[in-house]
Parts: structure tokens; sequence; C-alpha cells
């Protein structure tokens, strides 16, 4: 009872990669998110065919009490509910039980974002001395003005700059094997310039030439590595926020929409799938906007004590 046949994982797994595009990665978490329900359903003993949404608010709860993070639990409903709507589209099921689940209430968690004042100090505090110095610097550069995802920045190549004249634009391969073209700034092209003079004279390891950022040995960065570089940088900075990566693509939707971008137009250029991701931005551009609200407007100010009665006939 309550075993999920093989050949309907293996044919929603296929559709996965075939119908939605999705990458291994992508496609592997949606498996693991189906662990959490055959468990379910076999504690249950309910058939996959019989599950009605009153079973799946209770598989909810119960996800809920194995004390997994919201965002986690968010992410195994939201597989959840792909993986019946593929069940009614394939015929096995008429009608979709996942349609009215609710996802679990969760708290807002607003990521950190720097200002254009921060990254200039990031990458002031670089030491241009050491052989990695210009490369550090095209990397925040490049994550500040693209908006890349790390694994979209250690997979850039060479073959995907467009920065000739009149060409200034990164192909960008994201999410799911999606590609997208991303503007890129000029000082983040005079960076990569800097840097390009530094890595035509390393010795480059067979099969790694295309990549745009090497380590000292020649090879393609890793995520982790970038990671490191960031959080030392920052503290040399002085920079007291706890950033990554990520803080940077954070920053560059920000500042965007402060400067008055349309959201789909950032939605376009941070390659999110849906509009809801990229609306996570209005309330950080809101909250930003209070704060220098109250920090500037003249209703906010103290008075001052120098002020007379003359003064004020």
């Amino acid at each position: 009872m309550g075993k999920i046949d093989e050949r309907i994982v293996r044919g929603y797994l296929r559709y996965l990669k075939l119908g939605r595009n999705y990458s291994r990665n992508t496609i592997e978490a949606y498996r693991n998110d189906l662990l959490h329900l055959q468990e379910f359903l076999d504690l249950k003993g309910t058939d996959l065919t019989d599950v009605r949404l009153e079973d799946l608010r209770e598989f909810s709860a119960w996800v809920s009490q194995k004390g997994i993070a919201p965002s986690s639990q968010m992410r195994i409903l939201s597989g959840t509910r792909s993986f019946f709507r593929y069940l009614v589209l394939d015929g096995i099921l008429e009608t979709d039980p996942s349609e009215l689940l609710e996802s679990p209430a969760q708290d807002e968690h607003l990521p950190e974002v720097l200002s254009t004042e921060e990254v200039d100090l990031l990458e002031q505090s670089i030491d241009l001395s050491k052989w990695e110095g210009h490369r550090n610097r095209a990397i925040i550069e490049v994550l500040f003005s693209c908006g890349l995802r790390v694994s979209e920045l250690v997979t850039l190549r060479l073959s995907d700059l467009h920065i000739a004249e009149g060409e200034q634009f990164l192909r960008v391969l994201g999410k799911g094997s999606k590609e997208r073209l991303v503007p890129i700034s000029q000082k983040a092209i005079r960076e990569l310039g800097m840097w390009f003079e530094d890595r035509n004279m390393m010795q480059i390891k067979s099969g790694e030439e295309d990549y745009v950022f090497l380590n000292r040995r020649g090879g393609h960065l890793t995520r982790t590595m970038i990671l490191i570089m960031i959080k030392q940088q920052a503290a040399e900075a002085g920079i007291q926020k706890i950033i990554s990566p990520h803080t940077l693509r954070h920053s560059f939707a920000t500042e965007l929409l402060k400067g008055g971008a349309d959201l789909r137009a950032i939605q376009m250029m941070l390659g999110h799938e849906s509009i809801g991701t990229t609306q996570i931005y209005t309330h950080l551009d809101t909250t930003t906007l209070r704060e220098e609200i109250l920090a500037h407007h003249p209703r906010n100010q103290k008075s001052t004590p120098t002020a007379s009665a003359t003064d004020e006939e």
C-alpha cells in the first residue's frame, strides 16, 4: 500500500528533463521531494490514486513536524504540486488534489544587500599587487554589474562574452539550461580587460582554455572558492554584514529597482522563471526607502535650540 510506481517516477523525471528543461541538480531535488511523499504514503497506507486534499494537508503538517526548515518545506510542497500536476497531465489522475494545498506560513526573510558605495569599498580593499587581484576585482564587478548567480559565473566562458564595440552583453546559461542575454557595464569590461592581461600570461590546463575565471593552477574556479574570497574581502574592507556572492546579485536587483527599472525587466535580467521570485526586491526597496525617509525627511529631524522668537516672526 502507498507505493509510488517506479515507472511513474521515471516518467515524471523524464517530463522534468524534456518537458520542463530542468537541470540535473533540479531534477534530483524533485526526486528527493518525492521520497518524503513516499514515506508519508507508506506510513498512512494510502495509494497514490486515492490521495485527497485532506491527505496532502496532513502531509504538510507531517513535514513540518519533522523539523525541516520552512524554506525546505516550501520546496517539498512545491515539488509535490508539480508531481500531481504531472499525474493529471499524463492521465494517471483525473483531478489534482494539490490544487488548493496551502504553503506553510514562514517568516519573511529579506536578503542582505550592499550599497554601491560598499561594493566600491569591497573592490578598493583588494591588493592588486597579488596575482589574483585583478581577477577578484573583475569577479566582484561582474557579479554586481550583471546580477549573475555564482554558478553562472564559474561556468562563464570567453565565447559567452560579447564586449566588442556595439556588442556589450553576456550570454548566460541559467537554471534549467535557459539562456539569457545580460548587458555588461563599462566598468565590468575594464576590470575584465585588466584580468585578461594577467590571464594571458598563465599556463592554462587543457580543456579549461575557454573559462573566463581561473585559479592559480589554470583550472576553472569553484563556487566555494568565490564564497571564501568574498567573505575574506568583506572582512578586509570592514564590512560588518554577513555576505556571500548571492548578496551581490541581490544588490544588483535592488539598485535597478531603486533606479526605476521595470520589475519584468529585472525578472528577465535575473533569469527568474516566476515574477513572484523577483517581487522580493519590492520589499527590499520599500525597506531602504523607509530608512532614507526616516533619516532625511525634515519632519524627522531634531529641532535646533538656536531658533529664537524673533527668528519665527
